[in-house]
C-alpha cells in the first residue's frame, strides 16, 4: 500500500518558500514565524542612517508591509551611511529611492509611502493600523512623538540612536510590561546640549550595526521568537567593541504611560523640545538674525562686515563662503578677543544652530553688532550660490 504524502497549507507562495528557505530551516523559526512576518505591518520613520539597514533587512526577511515616512531628498553627504540610496539618487526623494531599492530586494513586500514629516497633526493617522513602529530618526521631537503614539496605539516602538562611534537600541512597550521612552528620558536635553550627527559626525558603519539590531528586534516582536529588548537598553561602543546592557524600569509618574497620564494626545514636540517649528532654523528668539539674501546684499554692496564660519575644519574643506573667518564653535570662548568690536559680525554654520550659540555667547561678552545667518551655508547654497558644496 502506498502511504499518502502529507500536505500542508500556507499563505506563502512557492516563490516565497524558495526565497525564505534558510528561515524555514531554523527549528525555532520555521514556517509559522515566516507566515507571521508576511502578515505583519511595520511603520518606519525615516529612511536614513538607521532606516536604511533596517528597511533592507526587514524587506529581505519578508515583512508583508513596510510603511515609510520621509520628506527628505538624498544628499551626497548621506551616502557614507544611508545604504538604501546611491550616487544616482542624489537629489531624488528618499522615498522614491528607497522604494526602488526595496522592491529590488524583495518584490513580495508591499510598500506604503508617506511623503511627509511625522508631526502631531498626522502621527496618529499615519501610525494607526501598523503592528510596530521602528524609529530611525535623529531628533528628539520625533522620538517623543513616536513613543507617545506607540503607547496610545499599544504597539511596540523599536528605538535606536547613534553618534560618532556609539549607539543604543531598546524596545519601548508599556502594553507588554516594559517602560516607554519617556520613562527613560522624562525631559529632553537642553537645545544644543547633544550634538546632531551633522554636528558631531557618525562613523558610517555604526548605523548599519544599530539599524540591523533594530530590524532584529522588530522580527522577534512580530514573530514571538526570542527575547526582545523590553525593559533593557543595549549600548554599543564600536571603538572598543564593547556591549553593555542596562535595565530600564517603568516610571509610575510617567506623563504618558502611567495610570494617570498628563499627556493623552499628540502635542507640538518642536516646542516641547525647545525647537522651533519645522523648516525654521534652531535659533533662540533673542538672537539677531539675517537671511542669506541679506548677507548677499551686504557682500554685493561691499558693506563693512566680518563673516565668521563656526563649522568644523572637515566641513569647511567640503565647501565654504569665500572670505569667511574660520573659528570652530568650540574655539569661540578662547578666541573671541580676535574679533573686532567696532564692525558688524555675521556668523554662520551649516543650518544656523551652532552659529546661534556663537552669537549668543558673543552678545554675553559685550558685542553689540553681531548677527546669525538663518539657515546657514545650506540656505546659501540652496538660494544664493549652488556651486557651494555642503557637508
Amino acid at each position: 500500500m502506498v502511504r499518502a504524502v502529507a500536505t500542508f497549507e500556507t499563505s506563502l507562495s512557492k516563490s516565497e518558500l524558495q526565497r525564505y528557505a534558510r528561515h524555514l530551516n531554523i527549528p525555532e523559526f520555521g514556517l509559522a514565524a515566516q507566515e507571521k512576518l508576511k502578515a505583519s505591518r511595520v511603520l518606519m520613520i525615516g529612511t536614513g542612517g538607521l532606516g536604511s539597514p533596517a528597511a533592507l533587512y526587514l524587506a529581505a526577511a519578508g515583512v508583508g508591509t513596510l510603511g515609510l515616512v520621509d520628506a527628505d531628498v538624498v544628499d551626497v553627504s548621506n551616502l557614507q551611511r544611508q545604504v538604501l540610496h546611491g550616487t544616482k539618487d542624489v537629489g531624488r526623494s528618499k522615498l522614491d529611492s528607497a522604494a526602488d531599492r526595496l522592491k529590488d530586494v524583495n518584490p513580495h513586500v508591499a510598500l506604503e509611502l508617506h511623503r511627509t514629516v511625522f508631526t502631531a497633526a498626522n502621527a496618529m493617522e499615519i501610525a494607526r493600523g501598523y503592528d510596530l513602529i521602528l524609529d530611525g530618526t535623529d531628533n528628539f521631537p520625533t522620538r517623543y512623538l513616536s513613543n507617545d503614539v506607540a503607547c496610545w496605539l499599544k504597539i511596540p516602538n523599536v528605538y535606536g540612536s547613534i553618534l560618532r562611534f556609539e549607539g543604543q537600541v531598546s524596545v519601548f512597550a508599556p502594553h507588554l510590561g516594559g517602560p516607554c521612552y519617556r520613562c527613560m528620558s522624562p525631559q529632553p536635553p537642553a537645545p544644543g546640549l547633544v550634538p546632531t550627527c551633522a554636528e558631531g559626525g557618525v562613523l558610517g558603519v555604526l548605523p548599519g550595526i544599530v539599524g540591523s539590531m533594530q530590524a532584529l528586534e522588530a522580527i522577534k516582536l512580530l514573530t514571538g521568537v526570542g527575547q526582545p529588548l523590553i525593559g533593557r537598553l543595549l549600548h554599543v561602543d564600536t571603538l572598543g567593541m564593547k556591549f553593555r546592557t542596562f535595565t530600564l524600569r517603568r516610571d509610575e509618574q510617567c506623563a504618558v504611560c502611567s495610570s494617570q497620564p498628563s499627556i493623552t494626545e499628540p502635542i507640538d514636540y518642536q516646542g516641547f523640545c525647545g525647537l522651533p517649528s519645522a523648516h525654521s532654523a534652531m535659533i533662540p528668539p533673542a538672537v539677531p538674525t539675517i537671511t542669506v539674501q541679506d548677507l548677499k546684499t551686504l557682500r554685493d554692496n561691499h558693506s563693512p562686515h566680518v563673516l565668521i564660519d563656526v563649522r568644523e575644519p572637515a566641513e569647511i574643506a567640503v565647501g565654504e563662503i569665500a572670505g569667511s573667518v574660520k573659528i570652530p564653535l568650540g574655539e569661540i570662548p578662547g578666541r573671541f578677543n580676535e574679533l573686532p568690536r567696532d564692525q558688524k559680525l555675521v556668523v554662520h554654520c551649516k543650518l544656523g544652530g551652532r552659529s546661534a550659540k556663537a552669537v549668543g555667547f558673543l552678545l554675553e561678552q559685550g558685542f553689540t553688532n553681531v548677527w546669525n545667518v538663518e539657515g546657514g551655508i545650506t540656505a546659501w547654497a540652496r538660494d544664493i550660490d549652488n556651486s557651494v558644496a555642503v557637508a
